[in-house]
């Protein structure tokens, strides 16, 4: 199988190293990436793809059995690196669910990644009291899946806004709504499952790569407590709190992700 196909990557860039690796968040596509991707252009090689079933990728390459759990998706991750040749130096940079996917691959393939930016991460959506607060109960959940099954374009219209921000502009919610409507329902339900009702906190435990973890100040879908419970979960992390409202800063505040990457990567890992 033509693993650049199936994942749909694109390669940009005008240097060989290092290498960059964008991933992106549930429901969406490598295009969310548009904004903070020239900033490194002449200083990086970039590599841009979409998960199995979201984006353009190839819908016929989907099995349920493989995306039933987020390895599915961290084994897209490791077909790609091995179907460029990529074995150590990568920076990974991921967008919510994409953390969580980014450590499972990480953990499974030590001394490839040699740094990561984590964007709204959350280890579990999930309460699980006494000592975590993942922000959601599960019938919370439950109800938002069944959401899904009964109101599909309700569903986008609903989540769209939630991850773009109260303030954000109108075509940003628009541009997430799009897309969450351009994916099938049948597999977007269960990257929904997959995503919600997973547990990841013991990875991002074991993680031994430097982070810059990237928090929303106002996120409803990862809160501040998440976000400090992550950078205690990590070692070598540093903590930066955004003061923007969202889940998608990436997309309504690129500048200020591009500067904060920025600072994160040039001390140490881009020239």
């Amino acid at each position: 199988m033509d693993i650049l196909k199936r994942n749909n990557v694109q390669l940009s860039g005008s240097v060989e190293h290092p290498t960059i690796i964008y991933a992106h968040g549930f429901g969406c596509s490598q295009a969310m990436w548009h904004q903070v991707t020239p900033a490194f252009e002449h200083r990086s090689k970039q590599i841009l793809f979409d998960y199995v079933g979201s984006g353009q990728s190839d819908i016929s390459a989907y099995r349920f059995s493989r995306y039933a759990t987020l390895d599915g998706y961290a084994q897209d991750v490791l077909d790609i690196c091995d179907a460029l040749n990529l074995t150590q130096d990568v920076i990974f940079i991921g967008h919510s669910v994409s953390c969580s996917i980014g450590v499972l691959a990480a953990n499974q393939r030590p001394g490839l990644f040699k740094a990561m930016v984590m964007l709204g991460p959350s280890p579990c959506f999930l309460n699980m009291p006494p000592d975590y607060k993942g922000g959601f109960e599960r019938q919370d959940l439950e109800g938002l899946l069944s959401l899904m099954d009964q109101n599909y374009l309700g569903w986008a219209s609903y989540l769209a806004p939630v991850v773009a921000g109260a303030e954000a502009d109108p075509t940003i919610t628009g541009q997430l709504s799009e897309s969450f409507c351009s994916t099938d329902p049948v597999i977007t339900r269960q990257f929904a499952e997959a995503t919600f009702f997973a547990d990841n906190r013991a990875d991002f435990a074991r993680l031994q790569v430097p982070t810059l973890i990237l928090q929303h100040k106002v996120d409803a879908l990862a809160s501040i407590v998440v976000g400090k419970f992550v950078q205690q979960q990590i070692s070598n992390s540093q903590f930066q709190l955004l003061d923007v409202s969202g889940h998608a800063a990436h997309m309504s505040h690129p500048s200020l992700v591009i500067e904060a990457i920025e600072r994160f990567l040039t001390t140490e890992f881009i020239p």
